[in-house]
């Protein structure tokens, strides 16, 4: 390997890092009497638009320190879109090839954006088939296959590095409730959930974790039965979480609580939150909010005060064709008014609906 090439592919990503400064934590306005503060860390300002920055950055370093990949080698990876997107990106930075494998039904606007930072789209018509396909790309080519459903939460330093967890906590120290009741996020390798949970028991917070999953992932189902083979064998319509298998990266032992967000609510989330805060995010951010309401709920059934952090992960352009054209969201049979009616309920007395 020649390591005078891989020293300044080391030294391009972290100078990147070092330009891009700390993601946004924002408020999201809840009513004062509650006396409860949720934040949303805004993982869309990063170059490429989405938290995936951070893994994509990461699985490079991590490839390149352990000494698989040199200035001839072509990157492969098995993605639904946004990491993808990010590897592409510094694919470029380093001057190497980058194949992208994914499901032919991914959005027309991550495609473009992986097009534009040069990198290939190959396409299976399976979602399941990526894994294999991508393995196959590689041996073909000579190529090092990324594969960040297996990597994710080891490429990541969990104790620190300015880590997306690290990032959370200094931004809260002068919040009046600085340690946050719960942290809320979605699993699409694990590796996030894996990061923040491994960082809280290392600095010995009491914060919980809370994974929420879409409808057609294993997840859930691995977590409550303790099955980790546990699979749906169906796509998850929430880009980016969401899987037909548990993946190597998701780490269930230090996750405190799963709950279960269907789509249309998920599309009501973000709805709700471009109208209350003008952010226009993912899919994946309404799964998340979704999720942080139901515990803001019980926090309040409970007379509990706190906060509660979870991520807007990107931004809502990238699916214009998708979760924000009512055509698609009909086609898709998803009842978004009726998911929207709970939240705004939600909102008028604190309440979460019995289920």
């Amino acid at each position: 390997m020649n390591r005078a090439w891989v020293r300044e592919a080391v030294r391009l990503i972290e100078a990147d890092a070092n330009r891009s400064a700390d993601t946004h934590l924002h408020v999201f306005p809840l009513p004062a009497e509650w006396g409860i503060d949720l934040y949303l860390k805004d993982e869309s300002v990063h170059p490429t638009g989405s938290l995936k920055h951070r893994l994509a950055r990461s699985l490079l370093l991590y490839a390149l320190v352990n000494g698989q990949v040199g200035p001839d080698t072509t990157l492969i990876e098995a993605s639904s879109g946004s990491t993808a997107v990010s590897e592409a990106y510094f694919a470029r930075m380093l001057g190497l090839d980058f194949v992208a494998v994914m499901p032919r039904k991914t959005s027309p606007e991550k495609i473009q954006l992986i097009e534009f930072y040069g990198g290939r789209c190959h396409f299976v018509d399976i979602p399941s088939a990526m894994y294999t396909e991508a393995e196959r790309l590689a041996a073909e080519c000579g190529g090092y296959y990324l594969d960040q459903f297996t990597y994710a939460e080891r490429a990541t330093d969990w104790r620190g590095n300015n880590n997306i967890a690290e990032s959370v906590f200094a931004q809260m120290q002068l919040e009046r409730h600085p340690v946050p009741s719960w942290i809320v996020v979605g699993a699409g390798t694990g590796g996030t959930s894996a990061t923040f949970g491994r960082y809280v028991r290392y600095r010995r917070h009491t914060t919980k974790i809370c994974v929420v999953d879409p409808e057609n992932s294993s997840f859930y189902g691995a977590w409550q039965t303790g099955v980790m083979d546990y699979t749906t064998g169906m796509p998850s319509r929430i880009e980016g979480i969401g899987r037909p298998r548990v993946e190597p990266s998701f780490v269930p032992q230090v996750i405190d609580e799963m709950i279960q967000v269907p789509d249309a609510a998920s599309m009501a989330a973000i709805q709700l939150l471009r109208e209350r805060t003008g952010h226009w995010a993912g899919g994946s951010t309404g799964t998340n909010l979704y999720g942080a309401f139901q515990l803001i709920a019980r926090m309040l059934a409970a007379g509990q005060t706190g906060s509660v952090v979870t991520l807007l992960c990107d931004g809502g352009e990238r699916y214009a064709h998708t979760y924000y054209n009512d055509e698609w969201l009909a086609d898709q049979g998803l009842d978004v008014d009726a998911e929207m009616a709970v939240l705004e309920d939600f909102f008028r007395t604190g309440r979460w609906p019995v289920s």
